[in-house]
């Protein structure tokens, strides 16, 4: 009994053996439309928060904005003809935080100030970029999509996911490279 089963799976393993090994195709084959589709409910995002960004300069009667080339606004209050921070000078920043209508989610006593090196640290971008329109002792308005703030995932306390917000920031002090 012991030898035909032994036999058995010799011959087994003899056919499996000798048959040509079948590639298998990948599952998921619908990956591009998955991507396609990624791409359309982001650009729907960025319109949609554009949008958003757009009735609150439209409500701020007060201040005049201008369009940075990266897609945000801003309005820059105390202007002064000093020099515009740049990669590598040393910063020390106050902000506060609020959403769209003005309503403060994190104000500059909870923040704190904040010492960087521009674009040698991890900041947020919309510290990072808004920063390098002001000069030392200016102050200013930035009306942010999401995706220079929190993101998809919001900071999941006070900021929702896909939240665009208005920053005041102030350059305490600018230490040139």
């Amino acid at each position: 009994m012991k030898i035909i089963l032994i036999l058995i799976n010799i011959l087994f393993i003899t056919v499996v053996a000798c048959q040509d090994i079948e590639v298998r195709k990948p599952l998921n084959e619908k990956s591009s439309i998955f991507l396609k589709n990624s791409a359309l409910r982001n650009k729907k995002r960025v319109d949609l928060e554009s949008i958003l960004i757009n009735e609150a300069r439209d409500l701020d009667k007060q201040n005049t904005y201008k369009s940075s080339t990266l897609g945000f606004l801003y309005f820059v209050k105390n202007e002064k003809k000093g020099s515009l921070a740049k990669k590598g000078d040393f910063v020390e920043v106050q902000y506060q935080i609020e959403d769209l209508n003005k309503n403060i989610l994190y104000s500059k006593d909870e923040l704190q100030n904040i010492r960087f090196i521009i674009d040698k640290e991890e900041v947020l971008p919309a510290l990072r970029e808004g920063v390098k329109l002001l000069s030392e002792g200016e102050t200013g308005i930035f009306l942010f999509p999401s995706h220079f703030c929190y993101g998809y995932q919001g900071d999941m306390e006070k900021i929702s996911p896909n939240q665009p917000l208005r920053f005041l920031i102030k350059l305490v002090s600018l230490t040139k490279n």
